[in-house]
């Protein structure tokens, strides 16, 4: 509904990747048809629209990696690739009637809490005005890419882009590449552009953790047989399940042991002692994201491969200049250095009641109610927010949904113009959450990961340190109490 200059709806969704695309279609079976996402890009799928680099997959098996209501029986093989994410996806913004809800091309600047009204005003890039008296950030962890901070970087006059933004136009054939940033998309689109480039310089700050990722592609016959017999999709994937319900806690010391044995089974492979030794982590498993694959070690035993951990001092025109002082001409030059993990909404302008912004609220990292709600802006719920990543991210976005859509229908059942989660609850929650995580002994190891699982106070927060299964019963509650309500007309 447009009300002057402004288009009205009960409910704005911020993004229209996996989170987005859950919560629209829980919204629609709660007869809730009110609402509109507004996105960023020319399509839906967050991530897996964006990312689009050379072989890009899932680490958790797709069985898992699928939402409940819509289980997918013909994955080609065990990790999904990101065309094929990407088409299941498609598929459900269509089946389920949630496109026609999208705005596409349309980038959120700014959200505006207006507490005498109970609204709030979301604001676009290109100065569009929507009210909404519900918001959802389905923006997440990885939306704000980060870029190195290397001396002459904007210098360089060479083909050169981020991982997340893949230039699909250029033919990488013959030429001299390099990598700066070795970790989750370093390890997929390595091996795959190795053999096609004349040399190829990958710039490693930190060894990572590499354990093995069995990937190969299902036979036709096993894809035969999984369309005929969906109760064997349900069972691989509770069987799935059961391994990622507490293997991303690392409390089982067993497990971290046979991980790390794996780890440096696969290092063995590589041929050069000093590469060998280049790789090996020097800290626990765990410590910093794990990261799977089964192409990454072998491709160092390739001849144009080389592998560079002396420091970046700065870029020329053409050129890698390190630390030693050697310097590498290279033709394209590929970020592989991720996001900006630990910002969540903040990515935006936010402010909320009695002009507080979110990054003041945020000033010692962000933090959150469950993940969903942060004291002082109402009506304001986070889909993969702090402190919510772990196991399967598709199986967590659901029970965040549900708990959403449980508030929603509370709001109209008790006719309520707003709901604030309070102070004190969300304090006392993130308290015994940090306290919980403290006990996670890989993760105060010296590892260099501030940068994927802490803010820059040092706080811890991306992780989810308990398993999916608790974070079922703690979002399955009423916790009615939780909040701070004002009936409409008040």
């Amino acid at each position: 509904m447009t009300h002057g200059n402004k288009t009205q709806h009960r409910v704005v969704i911020v993004g229209a990747g996996s989170a987005g695309l859950c919560m629209g279609v829980q919204l629609k079976e709660a007869g809730l048809d009110d609402f509109v996402i507004l996105e960023q890009g020319a399509g839906v799928g967050g991530t897996w629209y964006w990312n689009q680099y050379p072989g890009a997959e899932c680490d958790v098996e797709s069985h898992l990696y699928s939402f409940s209501f819509e289980q997918k029986l013909d994955w080609s093989q065990p990790f999904a690739g990101q065309e094929e994410i990407l088409e299941y996806l498609n598929g459900i913004a269509d089946k389920y009637d949630v496109r026609r809800h999208i705005r596409f091309d349309t980038a959120v600047a700014r959200l505006d809490w207006q507490h005498d009204g109970g609204r709030w005003h979301i604001t676009t890039d290109d100065g569009g005005v929507f009210d909404a008296q519900i918001v959802i950030s389905a923006i997440g962890m990885f939306n704000e890419i980060h870029w190195p901070d290397i001396p002459g970087l904007e210098d360089f006059k060479g083909n050169c882009w981020h991982s997340a933004r893949w230039n699909k136009r250029h033919n990488l054939s013959g030429e001299r590449v390099g990598v700066i940033g070795i970790a989750a998309s370093a390890i997929q689109l390595a091996p795959e552009i190795a053999p096609l480039v004349e040399q190829l310089h990958l710039f490693q700050r930190t060894a990572n953790w590499v354990v093995p990722k069995p990937n190969a592609p299902y036979t036709a016959e096993q894809i035969d047989y999984y369309r005929r017999h969906p109760e064997a999709v349900q069972q691989s994937r509770e069987e799935i399940y059961a391994v990622w319900n507490t293997l991303a806690t690392f409390g089982d010391e067993q497990f971290l042991a046979d991980m790390e044995k794996s780890g440096l089974e696969r290092i063995a492979e590589v041929a050069d002692p000093e590469t060998r030794r280049k790789l090996t982590p020097d800290y626990p498993f765990g410590c910093k994201r794990p990261l799977f694959s089964d192409c990454y070690y072998p491709m160092f035993n390739r001849d144009n491969v080389e592998l560079v951990t002396e420091a970046i001092e700065r870029i020329t025109a053409d050129s890698i200049i390190t630390s030693d002082g050697r310097m590498r001409p290279v033709d394209t030059l590929i970020c592989a250095t991720g996001f900006e993990t630990t910002r969540y909404l903040t990515a935006l302008d936010v402010t909320g009641r009695d002009g507080v912004t979110l990054t003041g609220a945020w000033s010692d990292g962000a933090q959150a109610y469950l993940g969903m709600s942060t004291a002082g802006f109402p009506n304001l719920f986070m889909l993969y927010g702090p402190n919510t990543n772990q196991g399967s991210l598709l199986f967590m976005l659901e029970r965040q949904c549900e708990y959403i859509i449980r508030q929603l229908k509370r709001m109209g059942d008790e006719k309520l113009a707003w709901m604030d989660i309070r102070p004190e609850v969300m304090s006392a929650f993130n308290d015994q959450l940090q306290a919980d995580i403290d006990k996670v002994d890989v993760w105060k190891a010296d590892c260099g990961n501030d940068f994927y699982y802490r803010s820059a106070t040092g706080r811890f927060v991306t992780q989810w340190p308990h398993s999916m299964d608790e974070f079922t019963a703690r979002t399955s509650k009423a916790n009615v109490e939780a909040y701070e309500v004002k009936a409409a007309g008040e």
